[in-house]
């Protein structure tokens, strides 16, 4: 009976030992990208939980990072694509010219797009996503030397870098 508590304790810290930071291994949990062209890149960063803004926090830095290490100064976001349990949630100011999201619910025999507009009033209500569910962000990006475009997702790299870094802690 204590093998088997000190062996469960084991496999429960190595399980949270895990950094949430990482590279995803066989189509699990953390960041991978596919190059597109020279300049262009495809970014995804895949969580476990409810917090969307990390997740995007961690694309954004993972973009960051192969921007700087194809010798590029800055990136701009073309695309981003938010899913929340295989729901997709499109950032409408990417693709729609009104305020709303488009959300793309799948089964097992089609799958159905629906457009919700968004009021201009919000009562700041988390819509989908549990404790255990799965979230992941993709961004399309396009790199680039010099000066940066004046524009809305636009990202000077390594700033990215310095501000969204994973804090060391010691232990």
């Amino acid at each position: 009976m204590r093998l088997m508590m000190v062996s469960f304790t084991l496999v429960l810290a190595a399980c949270s030992s895990k950094p949430d930071y990482r590279a995803a291994e066989d189509g699990g949990y953390g960041y991978t990208e596919t190059q597109i062209t020279d300049t262009q890149y495809q970014v995804q960063f895949k969580a476990r939980g409810t917090d969307k803004g990390a997740a995007n926090n961690y694309a954004l830095l993972r973009a960051a990072e192969v921007t700087l290490a194809n010798d590029y100064d800055w990136f701009t976001i073309t695309h981003r694509e938010t899913e929340v349990d295989k729901e997709t949630v499109r950032d409408a100011d990417f693709a729609y010219p009104t305020s709303g999201d488009m959300i793309t619910y799948c089964n097992a025999i089609r799958c159905e797009t629906r457009y919700y507009p968004r009021s201009a009033y919000t009562a700041g209500i988390h819509v989908g996503g549990r404790s255990d569910s799965d979230i992941a962000v993709t961004l399309d990006i396009k790199m680039g030397h010099g000066e940066q475009p004046d524009a809305r997702y636009s990202y000077d790299a390594s700033e990215v870098v310095s501000n969204l870094q994973p804090k060391k802690t010691d232990e």
